[in-house]
């Protein structure tokens, strides 16, 4: 997919969902440029989940639009959802699969030459530090490795927009930052990352622009320069709690 230039990665216009009577996301309006790095913030129940899931086609919107490199999700979704690669906070893996079969099987859903799934299953096992583990069981796997393996999973049709709920859940502090240093490395070549978090010094370091919703709204976004001009504190922690306090 070639999109024109100046059509956005992702852009959300006016999305709602509702579960009964809740409103879990209330016209809630997004645009990321490609090769953007964002943080999606907010306190639990916030909506954030919510949205990604919207994103990524697990759920459709109520109301509002939802488009990935200017295709329609709701009119296309295949078409939409092909670019795309969505990791979950508890990714499902097979357990009976070991890492180097459930990439095969991955990369196969997504048509990917076998020569070519294997020579990006290689390369996603190596970053990863899993390439020692390639004839484990996913069962068998801690849930740090587990979370490895489902971002390799998510890159290995070479997506052009990434959705990552909690990325980092499980990783210890060196995994956490190659993982970090390789996702940096893949916006600067054009993916596009959208991921949600608690973590706020994670997000502090990582994301361009920020966004913050609470109630399934958007409260706050930009850089974090300019969160701080308009919310005050010196850290992303001191302007995320002024904004949800300010908001709520």
């Amino acid at each position: 997919m070639m999109p024109e230039p100046g059509v956005p990665a992702l852009c959300l216009a006016d999305v709602v969902k509702r579960f009964g009577d809740l409103i879990a996301v209330d016209r809630l309006n997004l645009r990321l440029a490609r090769g953007e790095f964002y943080a999606l913030l907010g306190p639990n129940g916030a909506g954030k989940t919510t949205t990604l899931r919207l994103i990524s086609g697990l759920l459709r919107p109520d109301a509002g639009r939802v488009e990935i490199l200017g295709v329609d999700a709701a009119q296309a979704p295949e078409r939409a959802k092909r670019p795309l690669a969505f990791v979950p906070d508890e990714p499902p893996l097979y357990g009976k699969l070991r890492l180097i079969e459930y990439l095969e099987f991955v990369a196969g859903l997504w048509a990917v030459p076998a020569d070519a799934a294997m020579r990006r299953a290689d390369e996603l096992l190596g970053w990863l530090e899993l390439d020692a583990a390639r004839r484990e069981l996913c069962e068998n796997l801690s849930r740090g490795m587990q979370q490895k393996l489902a971002l390799a999973a998510a890159l290995i049709h070479d997506p052009q927009v990434l959705v990552l709920d909690e990325p980092l859940t499980g990783l210890d502090a060196h995994a956490a930052r190659r993982v970090k240093d390789h996702l940096l490395a893949l916006t600067r070549r054009g993916l596009t990352v959208l991921f949600s978090t608690h973590i706020l010094d994670v997000a502090e370091k990582l994301a361009g622009r920020i966004g913050v919703i609470q109630h399934g709204r958007l409260l706050a976004e930009g850089r974090l320069d300019q969160l701080r001009a308009r919310y005050g504190g010196a850290s992303l922690e001191d302007v995320f709690l002024n904004a949800t306090a300010a908001g709520s």
